[in-house]
C-alpha cells in the first residue's frame, strides 16, 4: 500500500499521502505502541521508515522525546487510542516542558460509532492532552488528515518549540487524501529586535559587576560556543539556570560559577552584589520552594533574551529581548567593547576528591564514573536526590552531551535515552550514551530496557540505588516531617529485571569492585545495567548542598 500514489495525488490514501509526508520531512523514525486503532496505519509497513516498538505509551513518548533532542529534528510518535494518551500524558508534559518537537498521532474510533460513546472512542479527542500540546486537532474530515499532520510538524518545529497533537479515527487511513501535503520547511527563528540588543549591549558596557544565568535554550539553539564568547568578552561568571535540562555552559571553564538552586534565597545569594543580571535561554526563575527572592526588588537591572515570548512576558521584573540566542548572541558580541578593568570572578569551589567507603557514597561512585566515562559520550539524568553530587562530582563539558527532564516527573530519562542512542547511532555516532538513575525512577518505565535490547544500543545504565526515593527523604527533613510512608523501596532485583529484558547486568556493592563493574557496564556490547547500592543517607537540598545550592 505504501509505495502507491504520491502525497495527496490522483488515487492516493490517506494512508499514502502520511507515509510520503513522513518520508518528505525527515521523521522516517516512528516510535509507537499498537493497538486496533493504528492497524490500518501499520499495515504493510514500508521499509523506507523505521518503527521503533515501546512497551508502554508513556516510554514511547519519552523515547520520541530523547531523539527529538539529540537530533534537532521532530519524530513522530503514533499511541493507541485514548487510554494510550492517558498512559502517555505525564511523558507529554514533560516533552512540553523540554520544548521537544514531537508530532503525536493517536488512533480513534470509526467515525460513524462516535456518536454512541464507542469502545476505545475519545470523548472531544483534541482537548485531552491540553494544555500541553501546542496545537491539536481531529480533523473534520478524512481527506483532511495529512494536512493536519503537516501542521503539526510546522508548529512543533517553531520556536519554542514542544509537541503537537493529531487524532485520527481508524477509518480514515483508507479513505481518499484530499490535495498535495508536499512539505515545506519549517518556519524560520524570529531574530530579537536590533535596537533592543544596541540597548542591552549598552548597558551591559556600563556594568562593572555582570553575572550571566544560562539556560537549556543554549544548548538546543546551538549557540553554545557564542554564549562563551560572550561571557569571555564580558569577564563574567557564568551560572546554569536551575532545573536546567542541557548543558548550559562547559563545567570546567574558569568563568563557570555553578548551578542556581531552585530556591529564591538562594538565587539572590548567588547572584547579590552584581550590578546587571542577563538571563539567556531560561525563566527567571524556576522556583521548587516558595520565598521572596530580593533580586526581584530591583537592586539590580535584569536582561532576559528568550525564544519562548511567554517566558518573557510572565517574568516578574526585567527587560524581556524575545528572539533566537542563535541569531541574537553573535549579533550582540560586536556591540560590546573588551572587558577592560573588569575584576575576575573568584574561581568556582572544587569539593575534594570523595573517598571511598562502605556502603559506597554516590558522589563516590559520580567520581569514578566521570574518570571512566568514554569520549564523547552523553549522560541522561534522573537521580534528583543525588543531583548535587552530580554536580560537583561528574563535570560535563561537550554541547550536546547532557540531557535530563525540565518537569520534574520521574518516568522520563530511561526511555529518553533510548531515544537519545538511536538518533546518535543514526548520526553515525558511536559513543556511549550513559543513563543515570535512581532505583525509585528506573520502576517508572523500567520496559524501555527491552527497546535498548532489542536495537543493540550502546546504553549503560547506571543505577544509584539507594533503596528509597531519596529526594522524599531530603523534603521530609527540610519540611520537618516524620514517619513519612511509601518511601522505601525494598526486594526489588534489578541485575534479575534487565536480564529478563534482554540487557547485561550486574551489582556492585563494594569499593574494590566498583572500577572494574564500571570498565565492563561502559565497554559493553549492547546495552548494560550496573546496580549500585550507595549509602541511604538523606541527601542535602537547596540551601543545604553547599557550593551548587548558593
Amino acid at each position: 500500500m505504501a509505495g502507491r500514489g504520491s502525497a495527496g495525488g490522483q488515487g492516493s490514501t490517506v494512508r499514502d499521502a502520511v507515509v510520503e509526508l513522513l518520508r518528505g520531512l525527515g521523521m522516517t523514525t516512528v516510535f509507537g505502541n499498537p493497538g486496533s486503532t493504528e492497524i490500518p496505519f501499520l499495515g504493510e509497513w514500508p521499509n523506507s521508515l523505521r518503527y521503533v516498538l515501546g512497551l508502554q505509551e508513556a516510554s514511547v513518548v519519552a523515547m520520541a522525546d530523547g531523539y527529538a533532542r539529540a537530533s534537532g529534528r521532530a519524530a513522530f510518535c503514533n499511541l493507541h487510542s485514548a487510554a494510550g494518551v492517558g498512559h502517555a500524558l505525564g511523558n507529554v508534559f514533560t516533552a512540553h516542558r523540554n520544548n521537544a518537537p514531537l508530532v503525536i498521532t493517536a488512533g480513534q474510533q470509526a467515525r460513524e460509532l462516535l456518536p454512541l460513546q464507542p469502545f476505545l472512542g475519545a470523548t472531544d479527542a483534541a482537548q485531552f492532552p491540553k494544555p500541553y500540546v501546542k496545537w491539536s486537532a481531529e480533523p473534520a474530515r478524512a481527506a483532511d488528515v495529512p494536512a493536519a499532520v503537516a501542521q503539526a510538524w510546522r508548529v512543533a518545529m517553531q520556536r519554542p518549540r514542544g509537541p503537537a497533537f493529531v487524532s485520527i479515527p481508524v477509518d480514515d487511513w483508507a479513505r481518499p487524501a484530499s490535495g498535495p501535503s508536499s512539505p515545506r520547511p519549517a518556519l524560520s527563528d524570529p531574530a530579537p529586535d536590533p535596537a533592543a540588543l544596541v540597548e542591552m549591549a549598552a548597558a551591559l558596557a556600563a556594568s562593572r559587576r555582570p553575572v550571566l544565568v544560562l539556560g537549556p535554550e543554549v544548548d538546543e539553539e546551538g549557540a553554545g560556543p557564542a554564549a562563551v564568547a560572550l561571557a569571555e568578552r564580558l569577564n563574567a561568571p557564568a551560572w546554569a539556570s536551575p532545573f536546567a535540562s542541557r548543558l548550559c555552559f562547559p563545567e570546567d571553564h574558569r568563568l563557570f560559577a555553578g548551578h542556581l538552586a531552585a530556591s529564591p534565597d538562594a538565587v539572590t545569594e548567588a547572584l547579590v552584589g552584581h550590578d546587571l543580571v542577563l538571563v539567556l535561554g531560561a525563566p527567571v526563575f524556576t522556583f521548587h520552594v516558595a520565598g521572596h527572592c530580593a533580586l526581584f526588588d530591583g537592586a539590580a537591572p535584569l536582561w532576559h533574551l528568550t525564544t519562548d515570548a511567554e517566558a518573557a512576558a510572565r517574568a516578574p521584573v526585567g527587560r524581556g529581548v524575545p528572539g533566537s540566542l542563535r541569531l541574537g548572541l553573535p549579533a550582540l558580541l560586536p556591540l560590546l567593547p573588551p572587558a577592560h578593568g573588569r575584576i575576575d570572578p573568584a574561581p568556582r569551589h572544587r569539593p575534594p576528591a570523595p573517598s571511598a567507603a562502605d556502603p559506597l557514597p554516590a558522589a563516590f561512585v559520580l567520581s569514578r564514573l566521570a574518570a571512566r566515562l568514554p569520549p564523547g559520550a552523553a549522560v541522561v539524568e534522573e537521580a534528583p536526590s543525588h543531583r548535587p553530587a552530580m554536580h560537583a562530582h561528574l563535570p560535563l563539558r561537550e554541547w550536546g552531551s547532557f540531557f535530563t527532564m525540565a518537569s520534574g516527573g520521574l518516568g522520563y530519562s530511561l526511555p529518553a535515552a533510548v531515544g537519545v542512542a538511536l538518533a546518535r547511532a543514526e548520526a553515525g555516532n558511536a559513543a556511549r550514551v550513559v543513563c543515570l538513575i535512581g532505583d525509585g525512577s528506573l520502576m517508572y518505565s523500567v520496559q524501555a530496557l527491552w527497546t535498548a535490547a532489542q536495537h543493540r544500543l550502546p546504553l549503560s545504565v547506571i543505577v544509584l540505588n539507594n533503596r528509597g526515593y531519596g529526594a522524599m527523604r531530603a523534603f521530609s527533613r527540610v519540611m520537618g516531617t516524620h514517619s513519612v510512608p511509601g518511601i522505601e523501596l525494598p526486594g526489588l532485583d534489578f541485575t534479575a529485571i534487565a536480564r529478563g529484558h534482554g540487557c547485561a547486568a550486574e551489582r556492585v556493592e563494594r569499593p574494590g569492585a566498583l572500577d572494574d563493574a564500571l570498565a565492563r557496564a561502559l565497554a559493553s556490547d549492547g546495552p548494560a545495567l550496573l546496580d549500585v547500592a550507595v549509602d541511604a543517607a538523606v541527601p542535602r537540598l537547596y540551601r543545604e548542598a553547599g557550593e551548587d545550592a548558593r
